[in-house]
């Protein structure tokens, strides 16, 4: 995986020296996007692939942001990045898939790269298809086959005591998107030019003002409308909250934190 992270980071810094003229690698910032969780351990997991490609490529400096949930999110953690001097600014998301989340993540570098016209932002690919993601996904496979797969979460909130998060130890990890499971074309992002609050991209503002309203967005999630998995199970059982919003996951101390998902709050439609 980080193989093909490499690439994709490389294919891009290839390609704008191209279009845009030769930058110094140590005068080039990587910022690896990732999906976010209430799970410390899996967002840590993220820094580390940061720390270890920026290593490995031999560029100025690397930061981590995320698309939800967590802190910082990518446009506050992209505007903290700008005052670092850096002539250009190369960000990658850590994603399997395309769909709002990219969009978003592209959606918010366009923005903050329109303010700092001094500055060169880069948009490299995600994941996708590359060989070496196939490739470990047929590790994956023959590792179940031959029962030699071990899981990658040994600190998981849920298995161990992690500080700040140990009353979490042994609860079920559950879905943290039953508001828009099944909703189609009408979830929040699916036509972002009847959003009174959004304009080339969704926000996901919607579903933040949402919780506010409902006086419940301690959650521990964002509720964007995307489904995702940490990458590890831990043997629950699914069962279907409804639409009544009956569900209850625990509170993760950090849903308020200003450069998180609170940060959105306040975006409107520009000229409004």
């Amino acid at each position: 995986m980080l193989e093909a992270a490499a690439d994709r980071v490389t294919a891009a810094l290839d390609r704008a020296d191209a279009d845009n003229g030769h930058v110094d690698r140590h005068d080039t910032c990587l910022v690896v996007i990732g999906r976010g969780s209430s799970d410390p351990d899996a967002n840590s997991n993220v820094s580390k692939v940061a720390r270890m490609m920026v290593e490995s490529l031999g560029l100025g400096w690397c930061e981590t942001g995320f698309s939800g949930v967590t802190f910082p999110l990518v446009e506050p953690c992209l505007e903290n990045v700008t005052k670092l001097g850096f002539k250009r600014i190369v960000v990658f998301p850590y994603f399997l898939f395309s769909g709002i989340l990219i969009d978003r993540i592209y959606g918010f570098t366009d923005e903050v790269a329109a303010r700092h016209p001094g500055i060169e932002f880069v948009k490299a690919g995600y994941l996708n298809d590359h060989d070496q993601v196939i490739a470990t996904f047929a590790d994956r496979v023959r590792e179940i086959l031959t029962g030699s797969n071990n899981m990658n979460c040994s600190m998981c909130k849920y298995r161990a005591q992690v500080l700040g998060f140990e009353d979490e130890v042994g609860l079920p990890q559950e879905s943290h998107h039953h508001h828009v499971e099944g909703k189609g074309v009408t979830a929040p992002g699916s036509n972002v030019e009847d959003c009174d609050l959004c304009t080339t991209f969704c926000t996901g503002e919607c579903r933040l003002r949402e919780m506010d309203q409902h006086g419940h967005h301690h959650h521990g999630h964002s509720h964007d409308d995307h489904g995702h998995d940490h990458g590890h199970d831990h043997g629950h059982d699914h069962h279907d909250h409804g639409n009544g919003h009956d569900h209850h996951h625990h509170p993760y101390p950090q849903a308020d934190h200003p450069l998180g998902p609170r940060s959105v709050l306040n975006r409107t439609k520009a000229g409004e």
